[in-house]
């Protein structure tokens, strides 16, 4: 799998950029703040439907527009795709599938696949537990539109559910017949938020039982001195929506337990106001030896933990018949050497790497490919970004195929 083109309209600071890509690394150079993580930015979204950076689309839209446009022309054991996005900085966004409207953009879904490296990674070990759950439902997401759709669904219940804990709370204190109305609605939405969150459990459960040899096999050879790594999944409903070993997971099970969890905690959500049980409250143990690696790693170990579950996801997409785009963004400037040519030694196969770093000396020695340098200028009062040479792998330059209007001539 590889993106041969792609196309910006106000996305960030990309006013307009159409880039010609090929198989083999890429490699995007441009000082901090010029743009070149906006196109690695753009193709994750993509690929996910949401980005790494931020937690809504406002951002991705060029400031003083209304909307952006991210397409990407994909081909995939000689099938051609070209996937078309428009991002609203208010309202729900469109799609296209080679020109054909979709009902929803999770459609586009499985389309591109990627793995992204990124200098954030280190949250995955370090960070909050919704850092490690957005991970693990990002690799789920990738897998199809169905995966997607379940974590919608469960995030909109979640959300209708927990307003009217609080609307039962704020009965109950003010008392009389109201409470007792309110509350007897939400075995209702008990049984939806079990539903969907029993899907969205055993998805997530199934793909770290297929991604946990990959990430331990990974981190052995990243760190071959090290104590085996392994992944847990931490359930808020407890271990026995766990499957035994060998198995994969029961949705009807998880529902089961997830109904029993929540009417146990009723009285504490109410009071509380907010739902405490569900895969919203999950997370995922990085465990080393026999230490959760949150708090005890050290900075080199959480390095390699990081870079193992990337490493491992990798291997997992290839494991399910798909050779994933490979984005590395700034990486390598926050890595040692040994573990700058263990990452290098570990891509060095893939069918498409696209790398940005803020200067050339950045990239490990022998790692060659295309060149793309990004720049910024002003045009009408307004920084945009552009680019400003191509380069091939001998070195010769071609012309920029970026184009920012009035950029030269006007």
């Amino acid at each position: 799998m590889f993106v041969r083109e792609l196309h910006l309209r106000d996305f960030r600071s990309w006013r307009s950029v159409d880039l010609e890509l090929r198989p083999g690394p890429t490699i995007i150079t441009g000082r901090n703040g010029f743009g070149k993580t906006n196109l690695i930015e753009a193709l994750f979204y993509l690929a996910t439907m949401r980005s790494h950076r931020v937690s809504s689309d406002a951002p991705l839209v060029r400031s003083s527009m209304s909307s952006a446009t991210v397409t990407a022309t994909v081909e995939n054991a000689g099938r051609e795709l070209t996937a078309s996005l428009q991002i609203n900085a208010e309202g729900a966004n469109k799609a296209w599938l080679n020109t054909s409207p979709q009902r929803r953009p999770r459609d586009l879904l499985g389309v591109l696949r990627t793995v992204l490296f990124a200098p954030e990674d280190l949250l995955l070990v370090r960070g909050d537990p919704a850092d490690r759950r957005r991970f693990v439902d990002e690799l789920v997401a990738q897998r199809g539109p169905r995966w997607a759709a379940a974590r919608a669904d469960y995030d909109r219940v979640l959300r209708q559910r927990s307003a009217l804990l609080k609307t039962a709370g704020a009965a109950l204190r003010r008392g009389g017949s109201e409470a007792d109305s309110v509350i007897s609605t939400l075995d209702v939405w008990d049984g939806a938020l079990a539903d969907h969150g029993s899907q969205v459990t055993a998805a997530r459960i199934d793909l770290l039982t297929e991604l946990a040899p990959h990430f331990s096999g990974s981190y052995a050879a990243i760190a071959p001195h090290s104590r085996p790594a392994d992944l847990r999944y931490r359930a808020s409903a407890g271990d026995d929506v766990l499957p035994a070993a060998g198995l994969a997971a029961d949705p009807e099970h998880i529902r089961e337990v997830l109904l029993t969890r929540l009417g146990e905690m009723r009285d504490k959500e109410i009071d509380r106001g907010m739902s405490l049980v569900g895969p919203h409250r999950d997370d995922v143990d990085l465990i080393l030896g026999d230490d959760i690696a949150k708090g005890f790693a050290s900075h080199g170990e959480s390095w390699s933990l990081a870079l193992a579950l990337r490493l491992g996801s990798v291997e997992l997409t290839r494991a399910e018949g798909v050779e994933p785009v490979i984005m590395l963004d700034d990486v390598f400037a926050e890595l040692d050497a040994a573990r700058r040519r263990k990452l290098a030694e570990f891509t060095s196969g893939a069918e498409q790497i696209l790398i940005t770093a803020a200067v050339a000396d950045d990239i490990p020695e022998g790692l060659g490919g295309r060149r793309i340098s990004v720049d910024l200028v002003e045009v009408d009062g307004t920084r945009q970004s552009t680019v400003v040479a191509v380069a091939d792998d001998a070195g010769s330059a071609e012309p920029a195929v970026s184009e920012v209007e009035g950029r030269l001539s006007e």
